[in-house]
């Protein structure tokens, strides 16, 4: 009974749950801005406190009571944005003054955003959020052009908290409306094999030739990369076989780590599905996002040709040899077998220019990934290949679909995070001016050229 209602139980049907909602939202429509952001925001702020503790040592310990603390805290400050919609999409902005919940409710979302994003990125940004929440307070001793007229702690958590120009801004709109779509897609594939495809295909076109393991891991990275958009996901996928690999080759260790780590983090501008900041300048800049992956295709394959050429000068340095071919997969093989795993990024590319949302496609593609996969089970019991009965295969892929719900959610914590942080900053910039200052600072420097 305990183990039933264990962390890691609550942790995961959280992930499901959140990653359904995005799913059918997706599929169906988003509801009103705040009310949609703040069940994204809840949902990973929840999952992030009972996943990160901390302190990266105490990884694998005992949940906390702070952490318990943040994590309830999470929900209640979400829910009130819920639950009061109405009363704060009538209420004057800054005019009518806040109430005790807007107050201590607003003071505690802005704390646990700020002790998220430490806990999954270190302390970086939630230092600079800091820095630009203070700088609302110090305007008035600041010169020249920083200075301004300073304002409350009751505009600063107005600012943040109940209106869509903080927290629940850009960023994090951008994190539950696209982003968490195309991190549950990645998922989606991983669960279908994707990976070990992926490699297969890198080494039957490159595994021959000389440091063969380190190309393989640039190929396989650069492929899982238009559809991950996320380093960590490309490491944790191809960066378990690459690396030992790499290393069985003769290329040093650290060598080895390095490839893995530079190859995956190009993940994050490989089009079709980049990082976050590929979203959020499509929607600060009004440019079509497909637009924005066409003009990341040239610079992401320069990208990939120089870590392949390093690697290849590295090998001829090290005098390393690729690996025998009567080892590798052969491509056509590869093909025949798995070929139709790369149907669900031509799909996702396609309906972009064909003008469908990103969120469409990202529905497009994830369906296509769940009935392909079925369909081959289906011809594989038809034909008597397999020993699962009808039964087993209907459970085993009812797991595989609520794994990837589960990782595709969890998948989406550090980018929510830093997307709920940085609107702290955005939220700071739009009421004292600064980016407006930037501007007139950027246009003086440029002497208006």
């Amino acid at each position: 009974m305990l183990c039933m209602f264990s962390i890691p139980f609550l942790v995961r049907w959280v992930a499901i749950l959140l990653s359904a909602y995005h799913l059918i939202t997706g599929a169906i429509g988003t509801p009103e801005a705040q009310f949609h952001r703040g069940i994204h925001l809840g949902g990973i702020l929840f999952i992030l406190f009972l996943t990160y503790p901390t302190r990266k040592s105490k990884r694998g310990k005992k949940v906390s009571v702070f952490s318990w603390a943040c994590a309830l805290c999470s929900l209640v400050s979400v829910g009130y944005i819920i639950i009061a919609y109405d009363y704060i999409q009538e209420r004057y902005f800054y005019v009518d003054p806040l109430n005790a919940w807007d107050f201590y409710l607003g003071l505690a979302t802005i704390f646990v955003v700020i002790e998220g994003c430490r806990r999954t990125l270190g302390w970086v940004l939630p230092a600079s959020a800091m820095v630009f929440l203070a700088y609302a307070f110090v305007g008035p001793y600041m010169p020249g052009i920083f200075k301004h007229s300073g304002f409350s702690l009751e505009t600063v958590i107005e600012q943040s908290y109940l209106i869509t120009e903080g927290i629940f801004g850009i960023p994090i709109m951008v994190s539950s409306t696209y982003i968490i779509l195309f991190i549950i897609f990645g998922a989606f594939l991983e669960q279908s094999g994707t990976g070990q495809f992926f490699m297969d295909f890198s080494s039957a076109v490159a595994g021959w030739s000389r440091g063969g393991p380190g190309k393989v891991a640039v190929v396989s990275s650069s492929i899982f990369g238009t559809i991950s958009g996320s380093a960590v996901a490309n490491v944790m996928v191809t960066g378990t076989f690459t690396i030992p690999l790499m290393k069985k080759s003769g290329f040093k260790p650290h060598f080895a780590g390095a490839v893995e780590a530079v190859a995956s983090t190009g993940g994050q501008i490989m089009p079709p599905v980049m990082g976050a900041a590929a979203f959020v300048m499509s929607e600060f800049s009004g440019i079509p996002y497909i637009t924005i992956a066409k003009h990341a295709l040239i610079p992401s394959l320069l990208y990939y040709l120089a870590c392949f050429t390093s690697i290849h000068f590295e090998a001829m340095k090290s005098g390393l040899e690729g690996m025998p071919r009567h080892l590798l997969p052969k491509l056509g093989v590869v093909m025949k077998r798995q070929g139709y795993l790369f149907f669900p990024v031509i799909l996702i590319i396609a309906m972009m220019i064909e003008g469908y949302t990103p969120m469409l496609a990202a529905i497009g593609a994830i369906s296509s990934v769940v009935i392909l996969s079925l369909g081959k089970e289906i011809i594989v019991l038809l034909l008597g290949r397999s020993e699962e009965t009808w039964r087993m295969m209907a459970v085993r892929m009812g797991r595989s679909i609520l794994a990837a719900m589960e990782f595709g959610a969890k998948g989406t914590v550090v980018v929510a995070a830093a997307c709920a942080c940085a609107g702290i900053i955005i939220g700071v910039i739009a009421i004292t001016g600064l980016g407006l200052k930037f501007t007139a600072l950027v246009k003086a420097a440029s002497m208006g050229k």
